[in-house]
């Protein structure tokens, strides 16, 4: 048998662990001083939901990628391809949950779809989202915390954003029938990957005429600042859902702090292929580099909890989804924090093993994370361990050092070495 892993799959060494904690570590972080509260749900769902028009809806690509699974019950069941819509259910579930409920949530999600860099079929989704509020300051929370994201994982990266309602609103303006919007938006989607020509190709093949096909792809041509873009589509778009989009992207500018504008900006194209998306949709991209993929992306999703529930009550919801695997990738190139070890400390005793292995618990219980060699290799040899994994510092210990209770503490950046206590090794360490 060949030994290999399934195909989109990966397997993460301790570097790239490390790496992957790193990242989520920082986000959770910034999710936590929003006021988001973590949450756990699993990675089966019933079929039924991961394909319900509220959701991945019967055009999405989404609806093509999902792992499908059948139990010995032979029910229906699929993996999740996102965290919302079972966020979704589990709201759906608990209708005594007290509003707005913000919650987190990190964990892995699967889709059978191609494969490139920064893209894969078994990936990890960091999300954010709250349900139970219509304003737009939510929505600009939202674009703030993004904002956060970013910084704390110092990345060089910007959100585009967008409406769904200016989206019916210029394919209306273009006279394409509403009953093709959603169709119309899969396919202007992908206006940024297949270009303008390859738009306009699928949108003939969905028996779209040339002239309308020109006049939607040219309204997404506006040029200038945001407030500017959005003054040359109010002088386009008369329907009443249209003016809704601009309005809500009005205001939710205007919370927005006026240094933001480089790091937030209307992109009249952005589409999100996802069905389920109301109002405000954003993506996140970093500036430069190999990965042109996003690293975040989300919407407003009104209707999706009402729509699964089949009942009249109101659950506005908005949320934000950070893709772990395509942010560590951009982390990995760019060499950023690229520990192989989690060890502060590593202690090499000579001839001295028991009581070495009491300063290890000493060091622990002051919170120094410490390895020991418990092979008996020379100095020499370990201290070649020890630069091979990038382990900060090394404490020797022979009959010598400890006659005077004291252990040799060594800098292995510097390489200056010194004689101390294990407490002085502990404040130096820390």
């Amino acid at each position: 048998m060949k030994l290999e892993n399934s195909k989109g799959t990966r397997d993460f060494g301790p570097e790239d662990k490390i790496l992957r904690n790193e990242v989520v570590s920082r986000l959770t972080k910034v999710f936590e001083l929003y006021g988001y509260s973590p949450l756990e749900t699993p990675i089966i769902e019933r079929y039924e939901l991961l394909a319900a028009k509220a959701g991945a809806g019967e055009d999405s690509d989404a609806l093509k990628e999902i792992f499908k699974l059948t139990d010995q019950g032979e029910r229906k069941l699929g993996l999740k391809f996102e965290q919302t819509l079972s966020f979704a259910r589990f709201i759906g579930m608990n209708p005594v949950m007290k509003m707005p409920f913000k919650r987190y949530e990190v964990g892995p999600v699967f889709r059978d779809g191609p494969i490139k860099l920064g893209r894969y079929r078994q990936f990890w989704q960091c999300d954010v989202d709250v349900v139970g509020c219509k304003d737009m300051a939510v929505d600009a929370e939202i674009l703030n915390l993004a904002l956060d994201g970013f910084k704390a994982l110092e990345l060089d990266a910007y959100l585009e954003v967008n409406n769904r309602k200016l989206l019916k609103g210029i394919i209306e303006f273009a006279g394409i029938k509403p009953g093709l919007a959603d169709s119309v938006i899969i396919s202007v989607d992908k206006l940024a990957k297949i270009g303008r020509n390859g738009v306009k190709k699928e949108l003939e093949e969905k028996k779209i005429e040339d002239e309308k096909i020109d006049k939607l792809l040219d309204a997404f041509d506006v040029k200038g600042s945001n407030a500017e873009k959005l003054s040359q589509l109010k002088a386009m778009i008369t329907s009443d859902i249209g003016k809704e989009g601009l309005t809500e992207l009005e205001e939710l500018f205007s919370y927005l702090a006026q240094d933001t504008e480089e790091k937030v900006v209307f992109s009249v194209s952005l589409a999100r292929g996802l069905g389920y998306y109301t109002g405000t949709i954003f993506e996140g991209f970093m500036r430069k580099g190999e990965i042109t993929s996003s690293i975040c992306g989300g919407g407003r999703y009104d209707k999706m909890i009402q729509g699964l529930l089949g009942n009249n009550r109101e659950y506005p919801c908005i949320g934000i989804s950070f893709g772990l695997d395509v942010i560590s990738d951009v982390m990995r190139l760019a060499k950023k924090h690229a520990l192989k070890t989690v060890a502060r400390v590593y202690v090499i005793p000579i001839k001295t093993t028991k009581e070495c292995f009491a300063i290890c618990k000493e060091l622990r219980d002051g919170g120094i994370s410490t390895d020991m060699d418990f092979s008996g290799k020379g100095i020499s040899r370990n201290l070649d361990y020890v630069n091979a994994l990038k382990i900060p510092f090394a404490i020797i210990a022979g009959p010598n050092e400890l006659a005077e209770k004291k252990v040799k503490l060594k800098d292995m950046n510097s390489g200056e070495e010194e004689l101390v206590s294990v407490k002085e090794a502990i404040k130096k360490i820390s």
